[in-house]
């Protein structure tokens, strides 16, 4: 049901333009909003004429006329005079909250359809036929945006996002948990994947300056059915915890790029397990320090290049030799070929997914 404080904003502006007074209870005769001081209206009078059979009467001065929600009153509108233009006037004020109460319940109808879309709550005739009901386009390319801002503690980040995005425009804004905001974003002027990061940067940045609020944002495929939006969904969620687990400095996370972190993830838990054992034998070395993980983390960045990673670590040459040696002395793989840099890579993505795990117990 709509606020009384939109309520109220209408019957002031149609007053402040035709000057004429209204007021609007509800059923049960309790004030709502009023432009003037309906005291010489009893409640009594209200109760009674909502429940009898007619649309309009005449108490007193004033005109009162019943505003409906579908069957059923939902509101009384009370407009002080007795001539024919008060009654005009009268009719267009319901007609203007009636259709308010349409907008807003159309609005909540469509937040539960996206919510039960998402969660794979509807059958795929329920789709197609609330679609065509809520005015919702079916064939249209979209992409699943995932915003984490943890809107049960603070829900700026939603409104600067309501100012960025519209349903006039084809987007959609909702959540199905209280960590995260989905955005709906109809993609229909943008060409592809690298239209999709500059969406995602703009949100990290927008909502970072004016919410004051570090968000990451991570996005799905295109799709270009909506009975296929839940699965832009699923892959936006699985890119933002694949995301936190293996690319942790990363705001920005696609599902497309997640590489082989989305293998380890989909693994079973036992398999990483043996995975490990099969590599660090002892477990993990502790000569495997901070330091030696920087060292071998840059050395990937810069492709097993030697030269360039002592350039950027700012050691010398023989100091980076060493520390490889040392990391190659407590585990047996030489990072410096390609296939025990990879053994390497893989095997430190997996101790992170399974430390993940543990935290998770």
């Amino acid at each position: 049901m709509i606020t009384s404080s939109v309520i109220q904003s209408s019957i002031d502006d149609l007053h402040a333009i035709t000057k004429i007074d209204f007021a609007v209870y509800d059923p049960e005769g309790l004030k709502i909003a009023s432009t003037f001081d309906s005291a010489d209206i009893s409640s009594e009078f209200i109760y009674s004429f909502a429940v009898s059979p007619a649309d309009s009467q005449v108490i007193g001065a004033h005109h009162l006329l019943k505003i409906h929600d579908e069957d059923e009153t939902a509101y009384i509108l009370v407009a002080k005079g007795m001539s024919e233009d008060v009654y005009m006037v009268a009719k267009i004020c319901v007609s203007q909250i009636q259709a308010l109460i349409v907008a807003y319940k159309e609005r909540f109808d469509r937040n539960n359809f996206f919510q039960n879309l998402m969660l794979d709550n509807l059958l795929l005739v329920d789709i197609y036929n609330r679609a065509k009901k809520l005015h919702i386009e079916v064939n249209a390319p979209r992409v699943v945006f995932l915003v984490e801002a943890r809107i049960e503690k603070d829900n700026s980040a939603m409104e600067v996002l309501k100012g960025m995005f519209s349903q006039q425009a084809g987007d959609y804004l909702t959540a199905v948990d209280e960590r995260n905001i989905i955005l709906i974003k109809n993609v229909e002027e943008c060409v592809g994947y690298e239209d999709y990061v500059e969406i995602a940067n703009t949100i990290v940045d927008i909502v970072n300056t004016e919410a004051m609020l570090k968000v990451k944002v991570s996005f799905g495929s295109k799709v270009n059915e909506l009975k296929d939006v839940s699965k832009s969904y699923k892959e936006a969620k699985m890119a933002l915890d694949v995301g936190k687990i293996f690319y942790a400095e990363k705001t920005v996370i696609s599902y497309s790029s997640l590489g082989i972190g989305r293998l380890i993830y989909q693994l079973p838990e036992n398999l990483c397990h043996l995975f490990i054992d099969e590599i660090f034998k002892d477990g993990i070395p502790e000569t495997i320090d901070e330091e030696i993980l920087t060292t071998v983390n840059k050395f990937f960045e810069n492709n097993l290049n030697v030269s360039e990673t002592s350039r950027q670590l700012f050691v010398h040459r023989n100091t980076l030799v060493y520390r490889l040696e040392k990391l190659e002395k407590a585990t047996g793989l030489d990072v410096r070929t390609f296939d025990d840099a990879l053994t390497f890579k893989i095997a430190l993505m997996v101790v992170n997914y399974i430390k993940y795990l543990d935290n998770l117990e």
